[in-house]
């Protein structure tokens, strides 16, 4: 198994809207309107604001991430990080390789830390993978997310010092 991440190219679009599509209609993992069109979650996920990347495996695009500073001004020195994976590459190991590329394109990019503001606290493969990628919770709270299935959820802040 070969994988390889690189920046996204305008011409990844598609392949990368193939995989942000089911994630963001299914409405579990991420607090973004579910009904978004192509260009608004294209438009979300590669803006000007943050760096996005792409994860191929066997030739195809098996998942996705971008890397942005957390907060303007004070915080800036704060990365933060969105990471989707392909249906199919599901539990290959992909989004463990994404954030092992996104901790070191972080330190490369000056960041001092990184952090995820809102964890589900339903998505178990998530928050295990975080937290053996050395994240620590650092916050709680209750009922932050609408999860189509469970109701109101609880949503974890999680940090690491780069």
């Amino acid at each position: 198994m070969t994988l390889t991440i690189r920046l996204a190219t305008p011409e990844d679009g598609e392949s990368i809207w193939q995989i942000l599509a089911p994630v963001i209609a299914a409405g579990e993992t991420y607090a973004l309107p579910r009904n978004w069109t192509k260009e608004q979650a294209l438009g979300y996920w590669l803006a000007s604001d943050r760096q996005s990347f792409v994860a191929e495996l066997e030739e195809r695009i098996a998942g996705t991430y971008y890397l942005k500073a957390n907060q303007t001004g004070g915080g800036a020195h704060v990365a933060n990080c969105g990471y989707m994976t392909a249906g199919w590459a599901t539990g290959r190991g992909v989004a463990r390789a994404m954030c092992a590329h996104s901790l070191d394109a972080a330190r490369v990019a000056g960041f001092r830390a990184m952090q995820f503001n809102l964890v589900v606290s339903t998505n178990r493969r998530a928050t295990g993978l975080w937290q053996w990628m050395g994240f620590e919770t650092v916050g709680l709270l209750p009922g932050a997310f609408q999860h189509p299935e469970h109701g109101d959820v609880d949503a974890l802040a999680m940090y690491r010092r780069l």
